[in-house]
Order: structure tokens, then sequence, then C-alpha cells
């Protein structure tokens, strides 16, 4: 008897998604970074980015791992709304200790 299991994506491709997280996560800091060049309003230390690196490309790259073997579409989008909203929670927290 065969077992079906569901497709899973090449070593290759799933490289690729890696380094196309990790790319976008660095565009994505250049906004808080062009923000500071230009305006007064955006204020980052070093600190600041890292801990928005950490958690863009850890979200990125957990959605990568955790949608790896999943071949229903709700599946992933159900992993993708949990990952996002937990992101935004922690964001929330880290910028105004909206738990305090």
């Amino acid at each position: 008897m065969t077992t079906i299991t569901a497709p899973t994506r090449s070593k290759q491709a799933s490289r690729r998604m890696q380094a196309a997280i990790l790319l976008g996560t660095a565009l994505l800091l250049q906004v808080p970074l062009l923000g500071m060049l230009l305006t007064g309003y955006v204020n980052w230390g070093l600190g600041d980015f890292i801990a928005a690196g950490v958690l863009l490309a850890g979200t990125g790259l957990a959605y990568e791992l955790g949608t790896r073997r999943l071949s229903r579409r709700s599946h992933r989008l159900l992993v993708g709304a949990t990952l996002g909203s937990l992101l935004l929670v922690v964001w929330a927290e880290l910028a105004v200790g909206l738990f305090h």
C-alpha cells in the first residue's frame, strides 16, 4: 500500500524563498532608515533595527518552515494569519508597551 504525502519544495526552491524573505526584510528596514534621514519624526537606534529585523525575518522564516509541507491553501492562510497576528502583538508591545 502506498501513502500519499503532500508535495514538498525542493531544497533549491526553499533556499530561494529564504533568500527572498531576508531580502524583503532588508528592504522593509529601509523605510524607517529613510524616515530617519528625511524627517525628525523617526528616531530608531541600532537595537530597534535589530529587533525589527529579527521579528520580520523570524516571522517570514517561520512561515516558510511551517508551510513547507502544507498543500491546502486554507491551512497556509491560517498559519500566515496566526504568525502575522503574533508579529503585530509583539511589535505593539515593544513599541508602546500595550500590555503594561
